[in-house]
């Protein structure tokens, strides 16, 4: 089992700093770069903190630490993918105020490995925060071993649920398009989980979208990229510069970032012979070449809203599973 000297050398910090973050001590400042690698570091050792009450200095409040497991939706490197990266913030921002931590952090892909899902059941955990919904074997397995489970985005009806309205999102941006002037409108996304793309419900707002503005869809500027930013640009290239839609809707802005890419090395002027809208709202695609036209999907406040709900449910909210749909807006900028 990991000591905490374990994890100090791993994050190159002392001993006595990792207990300050574990603790959310707030008297010795540390950087937000110093308390990701400890976290780093204690989700790849597992090290597991003791949980201990506070001095109950008022005897009308006892709080306890506890510790929540995230499931991360990233289908690439484990702590590469923006979007997640910022709910995750959120989470651990909010699990401070209310006296939790996180202790372990996880993609479905690692859970494959016997022995890193067998760690991650016998971890303890009080709660976990899931980004994705997971095939059901695996759902019913860390229901029955953990108290409480809230999604974020995962559509499951059994736990309490945070998203955002994904058919809203892509009624959006297609009317966006259409009130430019665009008719020619293209989609780029990928699959959910196991689901493929054709049923996701970007894909599906996007297809009644252009139907109710009378529009075609057309097969060959539909791109499944699998969400992979390589395989985006090859299918955008491979259209041909001749054979492109007027605008394409990419239902992530990591998507959207690789289409302007291609298009410029292809010759295709942004937003003059072809638009470019995204969805997400990530730091970066305010930086894109052109700045990206986006809907802005409010990722810390979806990760503060998964603490508070699976923090309620850790101190005893036994109340039905509840859906909580934040909103979201466009953000106009120059690839439209």
């Amino acid at each position: 089992m990991a000591s905490i000297r374990d994890v100090a050398r791993l994050a190159h910090v002392s001993p006595a700093t990792v207990s300050r973050i574990l603790n959310n001590n707030q008297v010795y400042k540390t950087t937000d770069e110093t308390r990701q690698n400890v976290l780093r570091a204690v989700a790849e050792l597992n090290y597991k903190p003791l949980v201990k009450k506070t001095c109950e200095t008022d005897p009308e409040r006892t709080e306890s630490h506890f510790s929540v497991g995230c499931l991360l939706a990233s289908t690439k490197g484990k702590y590469s993918d923006p979007f997640y990266l910022s709910i995750l913030g959120g989470i651990e921002e909010e699990l401070k105020r209310q006296g939790g931590m996180i202790t372990l952090i996880h993609t479905e892909q690692e859970l494959e490995n016997r022995a890193v899902l067998e760690r991650f059941l016998n971890a303890g955990l009080d709660g976990l925060v899931m980004m994705r919904p997971l095939p059901e074997p695996l759902f019913s397995l860390l229901q029955a071993r953990i108290p409480h489970i809230v999604g974020i985005d995962t559509g499951l009806m059994s736990i309490d649920n945070v998203e955002y309205d994904h058919l809203r999102v892509s009624r959006m941006a297609v009317e966006y398009l259409y009130q430019k002037g665009h008719r020619q409108i293209g989609f780029i996304g990928g699959g959910v989980g196991e689901a493929p793309m054709k049923r996701s419900r970007r894909f599906r707002s996007y297809v009644e979208t252009m139907q109710d503005l009378n529009l075609k869809v057309n097969p060959q500027w539909v791109l499944d990229c699998g969400w992979d930013d390589q395989k985006c640009m090859e299918l955008v290239e491979g259209i041909g510069t001749t054979h492109l839609p007027t605008a394409f809707y990419c239902a992530s802005d990591l998507m959207a970032m690789a289409a302007l890419r291609v298009l410029y090395q292809m010759g295709v002027r942004v937003p003059r012979q072809v638009a470019v809208i995204g969805m997400s709202n990530i730091e970066m695609s305010q930086y894109a070449n052109p700045p990206l036209t986006t809907i802005d999907v409010p990722t810390v406040e979806m990760g503060i809203t998964a603490a508070k709900a699976v923090s309620a449910r850790v101190r005893g909210d036994v109340t039905l599973p509840k859906r909580i749909i934040l909103p979201s807006v466009l953000v106009e900028r120059d690839s439209v």
